[in-house]
């Protein structure tokens, strides 16, 4: 097959791999180039509204609950759609790439959810982007590894909307990531899934504001009409981990409504967030990200305003992720589960239904906290928490934890961003350091606290350099492997520029990670 194959103005830039014919078939490609046509347009003003709104906070804007929408706030009366079946009970998801293994771990792990994660926790190479679909189609029609696999139910996160897939083509443009991640899902999946007594579930990552709600309600409503499935049976989750995002919860499900499945918690790249959106302000100076744990003040507001939002909607409340890796020590292991069984109390007793964890050998400890608390209950949806009264100032009340870093602090945020740098860029994109499963919500964390500091200057430059320096030569030394020169000079323009970039993810994405072939080629 050719690798410059033109399917309804969507053009393959890829070789193909093993199988990849499954996946990239004409009809699948069709959907996606109708994608693409109808909502590309309308992805790209939204995208230069992010950008407007940055410059607008920056600039001193003040961020509150929007006006314009105080009526969808008010009105006690709309409920989304009811839990959708495989996702009654979601007392324990668990996320991780959409790799065959990792599915396997997953599937059988006990969680009743399984989040197939395109988004943080996958390095998109081509390779990876359609392995990841044909893992799922292998799971969803139980094939290949996947014949006598659990019972978790799949949920799939797409790539962020400020994401495109280079080896896809449509009228010339890289095609959106997300509309491929989904759009590729879908078209295979959505119909055995149908069929097995689920359905197609998606949770969204990165949403800012309500706008890109309605953006996605109107993609799942196209979708379900070009394949002729049922309006409302797309369901998704979104995680809230924008700091603007936090503000508009209500009207994200209100736009949601009918494929709305509740909201999940996404606290690492809450706080990555908002780092960038407030990091030039001194109120804002975090210190060590080990000493932000839930119970700071603004965290605390944060997610008790996601669960009163949700179950006043009917919706399901998802709590952070634990992302401990369980050693084989019996000292350190018993450590990392007491911090995750603390983690998970304040959770279900706070009111939320579920959670996540990362790591297969976290699911007993999730599961055993919320059984305690849930008992024979899918959930505790019915618990209104209607005491819970947030305002903006809380939160946005980070000077409360506000504090310089340690030197060890900033040490270990260098070592971080390059060993997961290193992973991200070797096609890898869950990597185990210090005992915690890192994605790249760890490492935007990690980066965006260096170019704070550095910013406030809490800490120089020629210190960070000499750490710099250490970190890239021990580097070497566990990874004889790693493009030191490359993941330096990524580190450099990520993290040591005068204006913070958005994300690393897409300049790394289009330096290092794209191999496209020319057309005929």
């Amino acid at each position: 097959m050719s690798t410059s194959t033109l399917t309804h103005d969507v053009r393959v830039r890829a070789p193909f791999g093993d199988r990849h014919d499954e996946i990239l078939t004409p009809a699948a490609l069709d959907l996606v180039g109708r994608l693409a046509a109808a909502f590309g347009e309308r992805r790209q003003e939204l995208l230069k509204e992010r950008r407007r709104q940055a410059l607008r906070l920056a600039a001193g804007s003040p961020l509150d609950f929007p006006l314009a929408t105080a009526a969808v706030r008010a009105d006690p009366t709309w409920r989304v759609a009811p839990p959708a079946p495989g996702l009654t009970d979601r007392r324990v998801e668990i996320t991780g790439p959409p790799e065959r293994r990792a599915a396997v771990d997953a599937l059988t792990s006990g969680a009743q959810v399984w989040v197939a994660d395109f988004e943080d926790a996958t390095s998109p190479t081509w390779d990876n982007v359609v392995g990841g679909q044909l893992v799922l189609r292998d799971v969803v029609e139980r094939r290949a590894d996947f014949t006598t696999a659990g019972i978790a139910t799949v949920v799939v996160r797409p790539r962020g909307l400020h994401l495109v897939e280079a080896h896809l083509e449509y009228a010339g443009r890289p095609v959106p990531a997300a509309l491929v991640d989904f759009g590729l899902y879908f078209f295979h999946c959505a119909r055995p899934q149908l069929a097995a007594g689920h359905g197609p579930y998606f949770s969204l990552p990165k949403l800012e504001n309500r706008y890109e709600a309605r953006l996605w309600n109107d993609v799942f409503l196209l979708a379900q009409e070009l394949l002729g499935i049922p309006r409302g049976t797309v369901r998704a989750t979104v995680l809230i981990e924008t700091i603007t995002a936090a503000f508009e919860m209500e009207e994200i499900l209100h736009e949601l409504r009918e494929h709305a499945a509740g909201l999940t918690a996404g606290r690492c790249d809450y706080l990555f967030s908002l780092l960038k959106t407030f990091g030039h302000r001194t109120d804002f100076l975090l210190p060590d990200r080990a000493e932000v744990t839930m119970t700071a003040p603004f965290m605390r507001a944060y997610t008790d305003l996601l669960v009163r939002t949700c179950h006043r909607r009917g919706a399901h409340a998802v709590g952070g992720m634990a992302a401990q890796v369980p050693g084989r020590d019996p000292a350190a292991r018993e450590a990392a589960l007491a911090t995750v069984r603390l983690d998970k109390e304040r959770e279900a007793e706070s009111g939320f239904d579920g959670s996540w964890v990362a790591h297969p050998g976290l699911v007993s400890t999730c599961r055993a906290v919320f059984d305690g608390v849930l008992g024979e209950r899918p959930h505790q949806i019915d618990r209104r928490r209607d005491d819970v009264e947030v305002t903006a100032a809380d939160i946005l009340s980070v000077r409360r934890v506000s504090g310089p870093p340690t030197p060890e602090g900033v040490r270990t945020n260098i070592a971080v961003a390059l060993r997961y740098f290193a992973a991200w860029l070797r096609g890898e994109g869950s990597v185990a350091v210090d005992g915690l499963l890192e994605d790249t919500a760890g490492a935007e964390i990690a980066r965006t606290q260096i170019w704070q500091w550095l910013r406030h200057q809490v800490i120089d430059k020629e210190t960070v350099l000499r750490l710099l320096d250490d970190e890239v030569a021990a580097l070497g030394g566990a990874y004889p492997w790693a493009p030191l020169d490359e993941i330096r000079a990524l580190f450099e323009r990520t993290t040591l520029s005068v204006e913070l970039p958005q994300f690393f993810t897409p300049d790394a994405y289009a330096r290092h990670l794209v191999r496209r072939t020319e057309a005929g080629a």
